[in-house]
């Protein structure tokens, strides 16, 4: 039913995948002028205009998903996002300042540099001029349904990649099928970058557990075929998930060795990356800190302050 459109990104991840159905757009891509071309491009290979859209579903509010989001709302569209992700898309730059302050903070007191962490914490500014404020006109939860096509769309919730991600699930020529935005890639392993609270009261997010998690429940959910936001279509999604979690857990297992008395993340994360340019080390540090979260969660190791530091010991 959906068909892919490869939509050329700034960003290093390549290409992000927008699917069309009817006059329904999942993930349009990033504001950018190519992006848009290439789109209007593909919408009038398949006799579409831009204001023949009348819905943009957001599976997650990252920029290069929800970006042109704007262009297509601006011409009469309708965008349907969760609600964690209707507050960042709706104010990005907003979030994405909280964001800085919070890691600012946060990686020195595991161990960066000031001046490092200032400058890892500065760089996404540059997302910004492809990400949009844009508002969502209907908020979709766990067990809601979509209409596309002719088809309904099962919306389910993930955790892990990003705030409020949603999956759209539907069957199609005796297959259940499923969009799964970037919780499962068929070549690249993903790395669940850190998130702060959505509120400022509230605790860190652990997201590589709830991501483990996460894609335990979409292997268990046996779909036939994955429609991911970058890459190809998978079309073993178990097999796939199982290669993702042995990866993660292999990962888990090497920073559980790297742990030889009192730690810092930022000491795991020059253990497994050697020399890494500031503009990874927000991935690096994601890395370190989300197998940390894993083993403390599994209680193999404990968190503590020493010197105003945060630690890790093995248990």
């Amino acid at each position: 039913m959906f068909e892919r459109l490869s939509i050329p990104t700034p960003f290093q991840v390549g290409p992000v995948n927008a699917y069309v159905a009817g006059r329904t757009i999942v993930d349009p891509g990033p504001a950018s002028e190519e992006a848009w071309s290439t789109l209007l491009t593909e919408l009038d290979a398949r006799g579409l205009d831009p204001d023949d859209i009348e819905q943009v579903l957001v599976t997650h509010p990252h920029p290069d998903h929800f970006g042109l989001a704007k262009r297509f709302r601006d011409q009469g569209a309708r965008v349907l996002a969760s609600d964690p992700a209707a507050h960042i898309i709706g104010a990005f730059a907003e979030r994405l300042q909280y964001e800085q302050s919070f890691f600012s903070e946060f990686f020195q007191r595991h161990g960066m540099a000031q001046s490092t962490a200032r400058t890892v914490t500065e760089l996404p500014e540059a997302y910004v001029q492809y990400a949009p404020d844009v508002d969502t006109d209907r908020v979709l939860d766990a067990d809601d349904t979509v209409t596309v096509a002719d088809t309904t769309l099962h919306v389910g919730t993930t955790r892990g990649h990003a705030p409020g991600e949603l999956t759209f699930a539907y069957d199609h020529d005796d297959e259940r099928r499923v969009i799964v935005g970037d919780n499962v890639l068929p070549d690249i392993t993903p790395n669940p970058l850190l998130q702060p609270p959505m509120d400022h009261h509230d605790d860190r997010p652990r997201v590589l557990p709830a991501f483990n998690d996460a894609l335990e429940r979409l292997r268990d959910a046996d779909y036939d075929r994955m429609l991911p936001g970058h890459r190809e279509v998978i079309d073993d999604p178990v097999t796939r998930i199982d290669e993702i979690l042995a990866a993660h857990e292999d990962r888990t297992e090497n920073v559980h060795g790297l742990l030889d008395g009192p730690t810092t993340a930022v000491d795991v994360m020059d253990g497994l990356f050697e020399d890494l340019p500031a503009t990874e080390q927000f991935s690096g540090m994601s890395e370190a800190v989300g197998h940390l979260d894993v083993l403390e969660a599994r209680g193999e190791v404990t968190r503590r302050e020493q010197g105003g530091m945060v630690v890790y010991e093995r248990t």
